[in-house]
């Protein structure tokens, strides 16, 4: 903490999307539709890969875990950003600003790393299908999930901390609608180079790894489609990897857009639209994207909706 008799700060001031009190609540209602089609379509995505048989293949078990991390971040972020819709004082605790933003770094950095496991997935299926089954077995799942989710943790525990190492002291209000570094660091009253130099390091090292995978998993899906003979089959092929291709190129890009770029660079409103769209937008979409135009998914929700009450296959 800075020497000296500063007043330091222990709640914080969340400005919201937008500081217009006659779109407060037009845009509660917009974003709780939002999260709402956001629970019910992850929701309905893991309880499909849980209770149908033919869903337990191991395409369906990272698609189930990312439904989970897309679930609890906008769990994450928002329950809080509602509420300060339709409050007049819109703070949050210090700690409960530190909870907020460990949780965020969690979910995000392990959405990161499962999209590029599900990329490193797609490569197995369509460059080596024969053996599908034996390289990505049932061990390599799990190992593949928890690696995902120790890395995750491990930029959590170290980031968190590091940013609220700083002091901050008169100013408590933050451009932004949850508590996320690069705002709350723009606050600080003192240096903050150690902070924005962690921070840097692990969003780059955690993007440069995830999209490496990403992007060599998808170089060889390429030249695998491309020497498939029969149009009908490299048709079949892409349309598997099509909507995932587009969902990464934009999702990686509003990250890279928001964190790689020098802090004197930044436009403080325009990163919080993107958030809006990372962190909200985006897992609504992905149950769209990566499985209701899946015909293995459309006939399981079918059977389900026939027999909700099905025996839970956890196998």
């Amino acid at each position: 903490m800075a020497p000296g008799n500063l007043t330091h700060v222990t709640e914080f001031i969340l400005m919201g999307v937008s500081d217009r009190p006659d779109l407060q609540v037009p845009l509660f209602f917009v974003f709780l539709v939002i999260y709402t089609l956001t629970a019910a379509g992850n929701l309905g995505i893991i309880t499909l890969t849980t209770v149908n048989s033919r869903l337990q293949t191991p395409m369906y078990f990272f698609l189930r875990h990312l439904a989970v991390i897309n679930l609890a971040n906008s769990t994450v972020i928002a329950p809080k950003m509602l509420v300060n819709f339709l409050v007049s004082k819109k703070t949050t605790l210090y700690y409960e600003c530190a909870t907020q933003l460990g949780g965020f770094l969690l979910f995000i950095v392990a959405e990161i790393f499962m999209l590029a496991v599900m990329a490193y997935d797609r490569y197995v299926a369509i460059c080596n299908p024969l053996l599908y089954m034996v390289v990505v077995s049932r061990h390599v799942c799990f190992l593949l999930v928890s690696l995902t989710y120790f890395f995750s943790f491990f930029t959590a525990i170290v980031v968190t901390p590091c940013v609220f190492s700083v002091s901050y002291c008169s100013s408590n209000v933050i451009n932004h609608f949850y508590c996320d570094n690069v705002p709350l660091l723009a606050l600080s009253c003192s240096d903050t180079y150690l902070p924005e130099t962690v921070v840097f390091f692990f969003s780059g090292t955690n993007l440069f790894f995830s999209m490496t995978i990403v992007l060599i998993s998808y170089f060889n899906i390429i030249l695998a489609i491309l020497r498939i003979r029969s149009s009908e089959g490299r048709k079949k092929a892409f349309s598997t990897c099509a909507s995932h291709m587009m969902a990464v190129t934009v999702f990686y890009g509003t990250l890279l857009f928001m964190y790689l770029q020098p802090r004197t660079n930044h436009s403080l409103d325009t990163d919080k639209m993107a958030s809006v769209f990372y962190t909200l937008v985006i897992p609504m979409l992905n149950p769209v994207i990566y499985s209701f135009r899946n015909k293995d998914v459309k006939c399981a929700l079918k059977e389900f909706l026939k027999n909700p009450c099905q025996r839970f296959n956890l196998t």
